[in-house]
This record gives C-alpha cells, sequence and structure tokens, in this order.
C-alpha cells in the first residue's frame, strides 16, 4: 500500500494513489473520460453507433451486477477505501481522478498561495470553442473550497461571484491562483484568478462558512 499524505494538496505533482484498488479505478475512469471526449467530437455511421452503443450496454449490465457502495461516507465505513479525504480525493467530481466525470483539476498550496491546473476538452464545450460558464463556476468552487482551508477554519460554500473577462478556452491548460483575503468569525473571503496562457479568462471572489463543530465534526456526526 503507497503511504499517502492526509492531504493530497500539498504537491504539484499527483498524489499516488491509496490502494491497488484506487490505482485500478483511476484506470477504468480514464478509459470512460477517453470515451466520453471521442463520442463529443467523432461521427461514427449510425449503425456504428449502435454497434458502440450496444457493447458498452452489456459492460454497464455486467458492471452493475458487481457489489455497490453508494458515497463515500459508505466507502469509508467500510475502513478498507482509505480515511474519508482519501476517498474524497478520487471521487470529488471536479478533482477526482477516479471520476470520470472530473477534467480533473490539479490543486497545490504553496507559500501561502494556491495554485491549480487543469484542461477541459470538447467534453466541456459550451460556447463554440469554449468552456461551459457552469464548469467554470464548478473549478473555481472546488478551487477555492481548497485554499480556503489556509485560512485555518475549513468550510463549505456560502456564495461565489464570478466575473467572466473572457473566453475560457478548450484544450488549454488553464491555470488558478487563489489567497484568502481575510477571516471574520466562521466565514472566510477568498479570491480566486484563472488564466488561459497570458490572459486573465475569469475571476472570483467566495464565501466560506464553517459549520458550528468543523468539517471534521460534520463528518464524524455523519459517521
Amino acid at each position: 500500500m503507497t503511504e499517502v499524505t492526509d492531504n493530497p494538496f500539498l504537491s504539484e505533482e499527483i498524489t499516488p494513489a491509496y490502494s491497488a484498488e484506487w490505482e485500478a479505478r483511476r484506470r477504468v475512469a480514464t478509459a470512460i473520460r477517453q470515451l466520453t471526449e471521442i463520442l463529443v467530437s467523432s461521427t461514427p455511421t449510425i449503425p456504428e453507433l449502435h454497434a458502440i452503443a450496444a457493447r458498452l450496454e452489456d459492460n454497464a449490465t455486467e458492471f452493475a451486477a458487481l457489489p455497490r457502495l453508494y458515497g463515500r461516507m459508505a466507502f469509508a465505513e467500510q475502513g478498507c477505501h482509505g480515511r474519508i479525504g482519501q476517498i474524497g480525493h478520487e471521487t470529488n467530481p471536479v478533482a477526482g481522478i477516479a471520476n470520470p466525470v472530473a477534467p480533473p483539476l490539479r490543486t497545490w498550496i504553496a507559500d501561502g498561495v494556491a495554485h491549480g491546473r487543469a484542461t477541459l476538452g470538447w467534453t466541456y464545450e459550451g460556447p463554440p470553442t469554449s468552456v461551459h460558464g457552469g464548469f467554470v463556476a464548478a473549478l473555481f468552487d472546488q478551487f477555492m473550497g481548497e485554499a480556503q482551508a489556509m485560512g485555518g477554519q475549513p468550510g463549505m460554500t456560502g456564495t461565489l461571484e464570478i466575473r467572466y473577462h473572457r473566453r475560457t478556452p478548450l484544450n488549454t491548460e488553464l491555470r488558478l491562483r487563489g489567497w484568502v483575503e481575510r477571516v471574520e468569525g466562521r466565514k472566510t473571503w477568498v479570491r480566486a484568478e484563472m488564466h488561459a496562457g497570458d490572459t486573465l479568462t475569469a475571476s472570483c471572489n467566495g464565501v466560506f462558512i464553517q459549520p458550528h463543530g468543523g468539517i471534521s465534526g460534520m463528518h464524524k456526526h455523519l459517521l
């Protein structure tokens, strides 16, 4: 089993999988992510599409017959899949390497500043050749949710105020930078920017609110 830090967001490099199970899950997610990208950008004939669909439907039926766990808490309760934070790192819908919905977004913190990068392909197209604005918002929500922990009292998203300065291009590495502006009571104010090359495409102000008892207390209550 690979040694994994409790905080996978301290390094720019991808954190090794917690176990061989998650390494295999990452492989499956990568394949599904690739299939999705191919689907929205390819032009097979109609018979070819039906043949592909039939094979995938068979795979889905076989996969669905295997044992299942619903939600991170269920995985954590079994005790063999890792801690709740490690499970979330794998299954998060924006940053989870083992979740095929995620681009994924990579986030790390260095010298009191949060950094992130992601490349979104044709799967995420909104305006022509541009990232859908809802996914820009999702990137900010996840990224700033990691950045706000630098304030010392991690919480949940209260508000996000996003300004779209320019279109955010597809198939281009997006760089994010964020920092904590201030902390008052249970609220943490965070500011972040998104760049494609030298171009500022979007910026965001966010307020994150620590639950009563803190995030860890909330997790214990749910468990």
